[in-house]
């Protein structure tokens, strides 16, 4: 029970630390950041339900007012703008791609890669095109478009948070707690 709290609040803070390379702001008002590949680790390495509960812990100290999201952001406001859909895909997110890690039996560099992709990607940015659909009053199409500029970039995210997770697996093994 202490060890799985310690992993989820290490994991929260991974995130937040994450935060601090500078934003960079898109026309829609949805900066890229590296934070989405905290929410790739989380559930590549935490598994799916502390993945999540690390990501929930994270969002619960932005609401409370911490500066922790890219470009120093915090407080409840930030669940007003365009990017709501994102930050409430977050846990989503981290907890599919902790599922998939548990279910797969590939190697964990392929694994991890695919987690992140289906939970990193795929499903945040379902979150992600809504929120900014509903709070930038444009079509599913046309925010799905404006999210398309992320893509590159987290497929790189994606492809670290393999790497990562392989590392990880043949340093320390029992570190690997989506596999436990």
């Amino acid at each position: 029970m202490e060890r799985n709290l310690t992993h989820i609040a290490l994991f929260a803070a991974l995130i937040a630390v994450l935060g601090l390379i500078p934003k960079i702001d898109l026309a829609a008002g949805v900066p890229i950041t590296a934070q989405s590949l905290g929410i790739m680790l989380c559930g590549t390495v935490l598994g799916a339900k502390r993945g999540a509960l690390a990501v929930l812990l994270f969002l619960g100290l932005v609401a409370a007012g911490l500066p922790l999201l890219s470009g120093g952001r915090g407080g409840i406001g930030v669940f007003a703008g365009p990017s709501v859909g994102f930050l409430v895909g977050f846990p989503v997110a981290a907890f599919v791609a902790g599922w998939v890690m548990e279910r797969t039996t590939l190697s964990p560099a392929v694994a991890a890669t695919a987690a992140s992709v289906i939970g990193g990607i795929g499903v945040l940015y379902v979150f992600g095109i809504i929120g900014m659909a509903v709070v930038l009053g444009k079509t599913l199409g046309e925010a799905a478009f404006l999210a398309g500029a992320f893509l590159p970039g987290d497929a790189v995210k994606a492809v670290i948070a393999g790497l990562v997770t392989q590392s990880l697996s043949r340093m320390r093994p029992a570190s690997l707690l989506s596999r436990a």
